[in-house]
């Protein structure tokens, strides 16, 4: 996948403009959960869909597996491996980013959904850091019908398969488009990245890839 189009060692992904307005779609998110409620991917108008080609056939859901917490995230298609850990909220109510001292490591919203239960559960990792590419570098390469899989605390395998990959511009961020369930009773996944274009000015990106993926099996204690 081609290098992101910036000086040598860019930006980190996940500061300023781009990781606040990030931000601000968790904390909206996650007070509806509390209510009770690669390179730069080609961005058309305020949200553009990636690599969605015709005739992929996806398979049905699977029931929503018991709940327990993720360890691990794979998605092979892309090469991506890496360990999850979870992450809060901050005193500002936006969720806790990854550390940039483990930028290989994916951050699990904990106030939120657990990957395999009824609704979305939030993935979110950094794209690079001032010097290497971080462990969802290759997100945006990923397509519909390529699976990722979740490996949890119970022994079990949550195996989605990704349906839609888009790209939400800064400007006009939907939380709810971006994070909310697409259908009411399905386990769904969605891991976040940035992407867009980058900004040299402000070294920025200018827009957060979103990769939609729903619960189609599991193996293991308690699929």
């Amino acid at each position: 996948m081609a290098a992101p189009d910036r000086p040598a060692g860019g930006g980190r992904m996940l500061t300023g403009v781009t990781w606040a307005v990030l931000l601000l779609g968790l904390w909206l998110w996650g007070r509806d959960i509390t209510d009770g409620s690669g390179g730069p991917a080609p961005t058309t108008g305020d949200v553009a869909a990636v690599g969605r080609p015709i005739g992929v056939r996806l398979p049905p859901a699977h029931a929503p597996l018991r709940a327990a917490v993720p360890e691990r995230v794979e998605i092979p298609s892309v090469g991506i491996s890496a360990p999850v850990v979870p992450r809060g909220l901050d005193r500002g109510g936006g969720i806790e980013p990854p550390s940039f001292d483990t930028p290989q490591t994916v951050g699990w919203y904990d106030g939120g959904t657990k990957p395999g239960a009824a609704g979305a559960a939030l993935l979110v990792g950094h794209v690079d850091t001032e010097t290497r590419p971080a462990v969802f570098y290759p997100l945006s390469a990923a397509h519909p019908g390529e699976q990722v899989r979740v490996v949890r605390s119970d022994g079990s395998v949550a195996e989605f398969t990704i349906d839609d990959v888009q790209v939400f511009t800064r400007e006009h961020f939907d939380a709810q488009k971006a994070y909310g369930p697409r259908k009411d009773g399905r386990a769904e996944l969605r891991l976040i990245t940035c992407g867009g274009t980058y900004d040299r000015a402000t070294r920025e990106y200018t827009a957060n890839v979103v990769v939609s993926a729903y619960l189609t099996g599991g193996s293991g204690a308690a699929a």
